[in-house]
């Protein structure tokens, strides 16, 4: 059983890691450069002069070493969220339930909105430059909303039930009721259009990283128990 989780999981997250990095380099990090700008005053928003929306930035591995890095960062971390999430789709097995390809495209919604969607409601990605609360006070939030984000996804799966439902929907709202951190002032240098256009990408490869992550957790699932009945 370990051998076919770490197995499933290694060529998942491998997979959707490096599907996720390449979207990353291509979409976001243009974004991420463009904001750095303004940050570093080389660009001023609202000045005396216009400025250009489009100025000329490092194109996609300009710097092939920090970008390599990236990618194989990312790898590694959608590694991590496939063991988890293919732990999670042996025990639903056990229980009776179908895992492959097409069931693994729910799985990667439920975990797109545990760790992306839920506490970004309240908690938006943020390009450089932006005022944030207290970093380690954001990070408790964020880990208590995902935990109950993903208590709630399963049991929406899982509960059968009108009580396992209203329980689901008191989870994902008592975060937000509670309230994500806030900065005491709102101050920054990027204009509002680069930090929407971020936060709008930044949700969009998530959730394409997430649902390539749950199919392919479910393909190489379900193919490692066939090789393995096959074996024995």
């Amino acid at each position: 059983m370990f051998s076919r989780i770490l197995t499933s999981a290694l060529f998942a997250g491998a997979a959707a890691g490096l599907i996720a990095a390449l979207l990353q380099l291509y979409f976001v990090q243009p974004v991420l450069l463009h904001a750095e700008l303004y940050e570093g005053g080389d660009l001023v928003h609202f000045g005396a002069d216009p400025v250009t929306a489009h100025p000329e930035l490092p194109g996609m591995f300009a710097e092939p070493v920090r970008d390599g890095l990236s990618i194989i960062f990312t790898m590694l971390t959608y590694t991590g969220y496939a063991l988890a999430l293919v732990a999670l789709m042996s025990i639903a097995e056990q229980q009776g339930r179908e895992i492959n390809g097409r069931t693994g495209l729910l799985w990667g919604l439920a975990g797109f909105v545990a760790f992306h969607f839920a506490p970004g409601l309240s908690l938006a990605p943020e390009v450089p430059g932006v005022a944030a609360a207290d970093v380690g006070v954001r990070q408790v939030w964020w880990t208590a909303t995902v935990a109950t984000a993903g208590v709630a996804m399963w049991l929406i799966a899982f509960g059968g039930n009108l009580v396992s439902y209203l329980i689901a929907a008191g989870l994902l709202i008592a975060p937000h009721v509670v309230g994500a951190p806030e900065p005491d002032t709102f101050a920054g240098p990027v204009p509002t259009e680069i930090g929407a256009l971020f936060a709008a990408r930044a949700f969009g490869i998530g959730m394409a990283a997430w649902v390539l992550l749950g199919s392919f957790a479910g393909y190489f699932w379900q193919a490692e128990g066939k090789r393995a009945n096959a074996a024995a």
